[in-house]
Order: C-alpha cells, then structure tokens, then sequence
C-alpha cells in the first residue's frame, strides 16, 4: 500500500496551481496528461515492434514518477490454444525471487532475530561445521560466501512434483569445499539464496511459502502472487515455451519446489508494482534496515554494477544517449521465461517486463522505455531480416526470399545476424527442404566470408543434396577459417578425405599451437585465416640459444599476396596486441618491423628484416628479433602461405641452421 502524507495545506496549493493551469490552458488538454499520453503511445509503438518482431512475448508496466501510464499483456499466454497475455498473467519470476527472499532476511534481522554477521552455524546447528562458521547471512546476501553457484539436485527429475524438502536440498551441497575464502570476492550465487531460505525456516518455524505469504504478500496487497508448483490449478498462469529453427514449443519441466528462495515465485507486472511503491516507505522494512538492503556492498566485475542485498545497481543507458541513470532491480531466466524488473528511485519510476520464452529482447526494450521517460532520443528495435526472409521463403519461394535478403540486408531499418540466418537454413533442412536450406546456407556464406559455420552449414546441406564434392570444399573453408572444427573435420572423414592442418615440417619437441583469424586480442588486424605456431624447445628461457626463437605459419584466406605494408601492418598490429596486456607502463613503444631485402618471383616473395618489440612475458625488456620470411601464392586454392621464423640470435648463430630446415608440407597449399 503505498501511504500517502500530504498535509490540508499541500492539497489547496495543488488544487490552486491545478486551477491556474485550467485557466491558462483555456479548454485544452492538461499539458502533464498530455505528456503521459504522449509517453504512453511511444511505450505502445515500442513494445509492440518488439512483440510483432518475435522480440517479445509479455506483459509489461510501466511507472513514471509515481504513476502507472502505460500496462498491457503481448503474444499468448497459452500458444496450443490462442490465450492471450495481459497484465493479469501469471509468469515465474526466475531470480527475481532473490529480492523477496532478502526482504525476509532483512525483516528477520530488523526484529533482532537473526544478525548480519553472524555465522550462519549460529542458525544451522546441522550445516557442515568447516563451511558454516566462515559464512555469515551478509556473504550469502552478497554473493560472497564462496558456496558453489549452483547444484544439479537429483530432486529435479523427481518423479514426484513439488516434494523437495529445502534441508535435504541444502545438505546435497553445503559440505562441498568452498570455491573461495567467503568475503574475498564476489561471485554469483544461487546456492547462496538457497541457505538464506533455509535460514528463514529453520529459524521462524514456518515454510518458507508461509513467511512469503504472512510478511510480504498479505501485508503489500499482492494477490497475484506465489510460490508457483507444479500440481495446483493457478489461474492465469502463463505457459513457458522456447524457440527454435523459427517455431515456437514448449519448454522443459522443472520442479519448482527445487529451488526455494532462487527462483520459486510467480507474480504479475501489477503485482511487482505493488512491491514497487512499497520501497518507498517503512510499509515492508524500517527505513535503517531498508537503506542497509538497498546500499552497494559489493562490486559485480562481469557488468560492472553492484549488488546489496539481493538486488543489482546498475547505471542503465538512457535512451541512445550517452547519458546513464542509476537503477535496483534483478532480472531472471529459466526454461520458458524471462524477467526484467528495473526500479529507478530518483524519479518513483519503473519498467517491469515478464515474458514466457526462453529469448527476449528486455534490456533493448527497457533502454527504449527509458528513454521515453527521461526525453531523450531511443532506438526503435530493427526488423529481424533472417524471420522476415523465412516468410517471403514460404509464401513466394526461395528466389523471392533470397532477393527480399539481398535487397535489405544493408538497410538501417534491419538487422543481420549470422546465428540467425544459420537457424533460418536449420529450418529447412530440419523440414526436409534441403535445396532451399543450401540456398539459404549459400547466402550466408556470401554475407559472412569471413566465417566458418555458414560453410560448415552449406556442406551439410549439399551432402544432403548427393552433391559430395562441393560439400568436401566448404567443409575444407570452414576449417582454413577456424582449424578447431572438429565437425568438419570429422564429416571429411565420413566422405573418405584425409584434411590436414599442419603446415609446417618440424619435429614434435616444438610446442604447437592453432590459431584463427582475426585474432580478439588483435582487433587491427585485416587478414582471415589461420596460423600454425611452432615454439623452440626452450625458447622462453632468457640463458638459452632457443630463446625467443618460434616459427610461424599463416594461411591466408586471400587470391593474392599481401603487399609488404599489409604484412608490415598485420604483423605489428599481432604483437602489439599480443604484448599490451603486459605492458604495465605506457613508456614501451609499439612494435615495428623493418624489411631491409626482398626477392620476388612469380609464385613467392621471401624477405629479410627485424622486428622490435618489447619482451612483456620473459625479460620485461625490449630486444629485437630477427626475421626471414617467404610468402606463397597458393593459386589452386586462392591462398596465401606466410611463413615467418624469429630468433634474436644472429643469422649466424647455429639456432638458424635448425630455423632454416624448417619448411612448408609438400600439400601445404591444398
């Protein structure tokens, strides 16, 4: 219930100033409605863009300063029989049931029955000694008890629903070793929320559902909320469902009675509203107490955020600006739902978003939303060019859904995804339809080349087709742009061809290693392809004549040679991204290579120089190594061999005989 404190004299000013505007406005619309109806068909344009899009299946809310202008239920509830979601459905709130259970804890802590810091020992006389009397309730708040994240209970594939008892469930994983020393850091937790259920149970005497019931529920006024089972009838409960290759189904059973005080509750967009407001006030928690769950008590370094107790701040982008306000909320996921539930206490303003599918765009929509709230300027979601594809496939044929992709794949108004476009040729090929899945297969090869999936995906298409020679080129393409695919590797197997990946001609003492192109710690870099890396025996020890002595092999996805600026570039671009994460001072300069002699002929360039770089992993110091290359023009195959040996040993040294000897494979090219 949200309690209102306005004194007699605060409403006759309202009623005053509420007069004047009238006056001025002189019969027109109160310009403070018209703003919430302005921000209200904004919202509606939105989130129904994201629903019409496949983005979306939900009901959302949506407060500004106080007061709700915007709710409304899209897509179904119930998908085998046309229900349709409103604002009264019922969807699982997955994590968003942390902040519920930390509500209770911190109720408990306000009437002196449980301490913060405390071990938890103190409450759970059978909880595994070792383990117990380091953790206290503000660790497991916190995220910072050290208790594993989460455990694959054997109670989920109970035959019996919503029979899991809350200690046998805790007592599966609480004598395992801790993962940390709990307070040292922070990582997140389920098993954590699970314990601070069964502390709220072994110590008030009640199940938890009751406490739920008795101290949140009954006391806020929400009645659309639960702990959801799988047994009772619940009206209005949405169904959860994923998607694949383009189609909806339904999602797999999970025994909610499994995890209490993670992820057990339902409730409704009106329902999380309630709770909403009731931050505001001592309605759930004396201010000093709400003020302690509400504060930043430690950082959450995989988003940058924070977390109190059992709730994120986060600083959400407003908008597409660059400007950022501070929010609490939590999100949630589990089979068949999503939630986003963002509270941004400056202004009383919130956006809850509930959704039954495994995907949905809720971050994209609250940025949006909030955007609208605060004035600023806001995406509107791009339409998803792949699903669009797949209807112009099955209306007006492969030709027509081909030419529709082409014609906008380059529009700002759409957006492309190489996942997406992949699924789009599963859904084919998954119905049987091989010809159109290698159609559309073949169109991402032409929109992402610089991948190996599509190429992966088109083989396995023209094999279905009978059309084996083409399929054992890709599946080769596939493997020149990432020599990890296994797959690949294994279905040129099944067609009898024998596809090596080495390159290089070196005994097995020197240490090996694949890499693909382009390289994430090497963004600068422009080339495709993979690289054959052969390290020295000892060629990190500083004392020996191997020292810094590697050879390396780059098979370029190119038709031509790369130019000795292309080289010179690439190859800096490798170690100056390689080395950045070990300079610890910006003093060091970048990598340069100097070619000082090169011979070209038709087929090759070899070339001469040295390289300068600095030694972040060995010596912490700068040396300069010395290079021999040759670079081979693979005609055949439109490819390009790069092979480059280092040593900072002089070419005279007896390090380069051995270098030397080391050449291409005879089948190299291939």
């Amino acid at each position: 219930m949200l309690k209102s404190k306005r004194s007699s004299s605060v409403v006759i000013n309202i009623i005053v100033a509420f007069l004047s505007i009238f006056m001025l406005s002189c019969g027109q619309n109160n310009n403070t409605d018209n703003t919430s109806k302005d921000k209200s068909s904004k919202i509606d344009e939105i989130v129904s863009l994201y629903a019409d899009y496949g983005m979306f299946n939900g009901s959302v809310l949506v407060v500004d300063k106080g007061e709700v202008i915007y709710k409304n239920g899209l897509g179904l509830a119930n998908m085998e029989w046309d229900i349709s979601n409103t604002v009264d459905t019922k969807y699982r709130l997955a994590s968003v049931t942390k902040p519920f259970t930390a509500i209770m804890i911190m109720q408990m802590v306000a009437d002196n029955t449980l301490d913060l810091q405390e071990p938890i020992s103190t409450y759970l006389p059978d909880y595994p000694k070792e383990n117990g009397d380091q953790i206290t309730i503000h660790h497991l708040l916190t995220h910072t008890s050290g208790t594993v994240r989460d455990y694959d209970s054997d109670k989920k594939i109970n035959q019996f629903p919503d029979r899991a008892q809350l200690k046998q469930l805790v007592s599966e994983f609480s004598g395992l070793p801790l993962e940390f020393k709990p307070g040292k850091k922070f990582s997140y937790s389920n098993s954590g929320f699970m314990v601070l259920a069964h502390i709220i149970e072994t110590v008030s005497g009640k199940n938890y559902e009751t406490m739920l019931q008795e101290n949140i529920l009954d006391v806020v006024g929400m009645k659309n909320t639960g702990t959801d089972k799988h047994r009772p009838i619940i009206k209005n409960r949405a169904k959860g469902y994923f998607k694949s290759f383009g189609s909806y189904y339904n999602c797999n059973y999970v025994d909610m009675s499994t995890i209490p005080g993670v992820g057990n509750i339902y409730s409704t967009v009106g329902d999380l509203f309630l709770l909403d407001q009731a931050l505001y006030d001592d309605t759930l928690l004396p201010k000093k107490h709400l003020d302690v769950m509400l504060t930043k008590h430690v950082e959450d370094p995989s988003y940058g955020g924070f977390h109190g107790y059992g709730w994120e701040f986060i600083n959400k982008p407003i908008g597409n600006t660059s400007e950022t306000i501070e929010t609490i909320g939590h999100s949630g996921s589990i089979d068949g739902f999503r939630a986003l539930f963002t509270r941004i206490p400056s202004s009383n303003s919130s956006i809850m978003l509930l959704n039954n599918t495994s995907h949905a765009f809720l971050t994209s929509m609250t940025t949006a939303i909030t955007g609208i709230l605060y004035d600023k300027p806001y995406d509107l979601p791009l339409i998803p060019l792949a699903q669009f594809m797949i209807e112009t496939i099955e209306n007006e044929g492969i030709d027509k859904g081909i030419q529709f992709y082409k014609e906008h794949k380059d529009s700002p108004d759409y957006y492309i995804s190489e996942q997406e476009l992949n699924v789009a040729g599963y859904k084919f090929l998954h119905a049987e339809n091989a010809k159109d899945a290698a159609e559309v297969f073949k169109l991402s090869t032409e929109v992402f080349p610089d991948r190996d999936n599509p190429y992966d995906s088109y083989a396995e298409a023209l094999r279905a087709l009978g059309k084996n020679e083409e399929a054992i080129e890709n599946y080769k393409k596939s493997i020149d742009l990432n020599p990890k695919n296994n797959n690949a590797k294994e279905m040129l197997k099944e067609l009898e061809v024998d596809y090596l990946i080495d390159l290089l001609k070196v005994d097995d003492t020197w240490v090996k290693e694949i890499i693909t192109f382009p390289i994430g710690w090497a963004p600068k870099m422009t080339v495709n392809g993979f690289e054959e890396l052969r390290f020295a025996p000892e060629w990190s020890n500083a004392k020996h004549e191997d020292f810094w002595s590697l050879v390396m092999a780059w098979k370029l996805i190119t038709p031509t040679e790369i130019t000795m600026d292309e080289l010179q570039i690439n190859l800096e671009s490798y170690y100056d991204g390689l080395m950045t994460p070990n300079h610890w001072s910006k003093e060091f300069p970048k990598p340069s290579l100097e070619l000082f002699d090169t011979i070209k002929t038709e087929t090759s360039t070899e070339f001469k120089g040295r390289m300068t770089i600095f030694d972040g992993f060995h010596t912490g110091e700068i040396i300069t190594l010395n290079i021999l290359g040759r670079q081979q023009l693979c005609k055949s195959t439109g490819k390009s061999i790069i092979v480059f040996k280092f040593s900072p040993k002089a070419y005279t040294e007896p390090i380069w005989k051995h270098l030397n000897n080391i050449n291409l494979k005879d089948d190299s090219c291939r």
